[in-house]
């Protein structure tokens, strides 16, 4: 079954690739390419990651840097067609781009030999000039031994205030939240504190970024302007710990979605992902911080 699971996303995957080659002069969107993989924007972005050791966007800017640079070593193109032809809008800007990932400007990389600087290429997929359906193949990556417990989680009744912008700029949500809450008497040693992160950070511009802070709440409680009222939870969920820092967590949510789900015969489902906080971070250092993150399971 897991062998199976694997092989699906893998598939879906491939699929996607496929597509990414056979078009990259063509403009691609995140929605388009989701919709081949049948996943949800922000699901398939953090799976693609897991997968493919770099985002979706990365993965199309190295693929027409690899086609350049193919097609300058053939002679096929001078540096300036290159720039264009991968997609960029003067040579200076394709110069930098080319040497941070190979290590020399255009000019000198016709002395050198492609298939020996490989191993140096970030990814696991390569342009290659030959026919994409024999030419692309996905390498076997090491399979992931991150700690995940699966657990049935009861619908939980939350109140909570929503953030717009960028996940680290959510503070202020928290004390509306929080300055709401106290005096009702609504921080009980028994409240569950959880962040709803609606948006993949890297994909969702800043300013449309949402993100929601909750504490849990009995069913008297009613919302208040600002203040919703929502139900979080309630179905079954991976879940994995994750140690340090918030600005770290994308890294696991990749890891979790992009490493283990495909190799563990589970289907992500459709209920809301979530964060709970063990501990505080108004008095626990970055490194110590430590939080649950629950991604719903079919």
């Amino acid at each position: 079954m897991k062998a199976t699971t694997r092989n699906h996303y893998l598939e879906r995957m491939i699929t996607v690739l496929l597509h990414i080659q056979a078009h990259l002069d063509d403009e691609m969107g995140l929605e388009e390419l989701a919709g081949l993989a049948c996943f949800s924007p922000t699901h398939f972005h953090r799976i693609f990651k897991g997968l493919m050791g770099e985002t979706v966007v990365d993965h199309i800017r190295r693929i027409r840097l690899e086609r350049a640079a193919l097609r300058l070593v053939s002679g096929r193109h001078t540096a300036t067609a290159a720039a264009f032809d991968a997609g960029y809008e003067t040579v200076e800007s394709f110069s930098r781009a080319f040497k941070k990932m190979f290590g020399c400007p255009p000019s000198k990389y016709r002395e050198r030999h492609w298939e020996a600087m490989y191993d140096r290429f970030p990814g696991i997929i390569h342009y290659r000039p030959e026919d994409a359906r024999t030419g692309l193949r996905l390498d076997n990556r090491k399979e992931t031994d991150m700690e995940v417990r699966t657990e049935n989680v009861e619908a939980m009744r939350v109140a909570f205030v929503r953030n717009m912008g960028p996940y680290n700029q959510c503070g202020a949500a928290w004390s509306k939240l929080c300055a709401w809450a106290g005096p009702k008497g609504l921080l009980r040693p028994d409240a569950r504190y959880l962040g709803v992160a609606h948006d993949d950070p890297q994909i969702t511009p800043p300013d449309k970024i949402r993100y929601d802070a909750c504490v849990t709440v009995d069913d008297s409680v009613e919302g208040d302007g600002e203040i919703g009222i929502q139900t979080v939870g309630g179905g079954r969920y991976a879940v994995t710990l994750h140690r340090g820092p918030f600005e770290n967590l994308e890294t696991t949510y990749a890891e979790l979605m992009g490493g283990w789900l495909p190799q563990s015969g589970e289907r992500i489902g459709n209920n809301l992902c979530f964060e709970l906080y063990l501990n505080d971070p108004q008095s626990t250092p970055p490194a110590e911080l430590l939080t649950d993150i629950y991604i719903s399971l079919k």
